[in-house]
C-alpha cells in the first residue's frame, strides 16, 4: 500500500514514514504545495496524509485539486490547526479523517488502515475471494484454509489486484506501487515480472484458481 505524506516538517514526515514502513506501507513525500500537486497529478496512492500549512499554499486547496481531478485516494488531514471549524471545513471539502498534531503514530496507522479498508475492501477486516482468504490486520493469506506464505511485496501486489478487480493494471502502475516514484528511473520491469511470477506460483501451488491474467502488451488483470 502506497502513502503520500504531504508535510513540510521533514523530521516528522520521516518519523511517520519509518513507523509506517514497519506496517508494510510504502511512503513518498511532498514538502511544498507545488510538489504535492505534481505528485497527486502523476501518481496514485492508497492514502494521502495532508498537512494544511505548506510552503506555497494551503492544504485545503489540495483537497479541491483532488476533487477537480476526480481522484479517489483516501485523505487524512494531519494539522496543528485543531479548531472545530478547521476540522469541519476539511471534512466538508472531502477529507476522510482529521487528526490534530501532536498525535501518536499507532493512532495514525490505525486511521490509515481504517480509511483504506473502507475504500478498498468494503470496510471488512477479512477479504474472501472464493477459496482465497486474506486477513488484513494479520497480513496473512490462506487458500482453502491452508496458509500461503507471501513476502511483503507479494502481499501488497495481491491486495492491489483484488482492490482493482477486472481492471487492467499497467506494468508502470505496478512498478510505482511497489517502488514509488523511483519507478520513473527504472530501465526495465524485471522486478515486477519476478514478483508477479512468484505470487502466481504460490497461489496456484496452494490450489487457488488462475485469476491473475497477463494482458499482453499492456499489463495484468485480476479477472473475476
Amino acid at each position: 500500500m502506497k502513502i503520500l505524506i504531504i508535510e513540510d516538517e521533514q523530521e516528522l514526515a520521516q518519523s511517520i514514514a519509518d513507523y509506517l514502513a514497519g506496517e508494510n506501507y510504502l511512503c513518498e513525500f511532498a514538502a511544498t504545495f507545488d510538489e504535492a500537486v505534481e505528485k497527486i497529478s502523476i501518481y496514485e496512492y492508497d492514502c494521502i496524509l495532508l498537512d494544511l500549512m505548506l510552503p506555497g499554499g494551503n492544504g485545503m486547496a489540495i483537497l479541491e485539486e483532488l476533487k477537480k481531478q476526480q481522484k479517489q485516494e483516501g485523505v487524512i488531514i494531519i494539522s496543528a490547526k485543531g479548531a472545530m471549524e478547521d476540522k469541519i471545513a476539511g471534512l466538508q471539502l472531502g477529507a476522510d479523517d482529521y487528526l490534530a498534531k501532536p498525535f501518536h503514530l499507532p493512532e495514525l496507522a490505525a486511521r490509515i488502515y481504517s480509511v483504506i479498508r473502507r475504500k478498498n475492501f468494503g470496510n471488512a477486516n477479512t477479504v474472501i475471494f472464493n477459496e482465497l482468504k486474506i486477513d488484513l490486520p494479520a497480513k496473512t493469506v490462506s487458500v482453502n484454509e491452508e496458509p500461503v506464505p507471501l513476502t511483503k511485496k507479494e502481499f501488497n501486489l495481491l491486495l492491489y489486484f483484488i482492490g482493482n478487480k477486472n481492471r487492467v493494471i499497467s506494468k508502470m502502475a505496478l512498478a510505482e506501487h511497489l517502488s514509488g516514484d523511483i519507478a520513473d528511473m527504472l530501465d526495465n520491469f524485471d522486478f515486477v515480472y519476478a514478483h508477479i511470477k512468484n505470487l502466481k506460483r504460490k497461489l496456484t501451488e496452494a490450489g487457488a484458481g488462475n485469476y491473475l491474467k497477463t494482458v499482453y502488451g499492456t499489463g495484468y488483470k485480476w479477472e473475476v
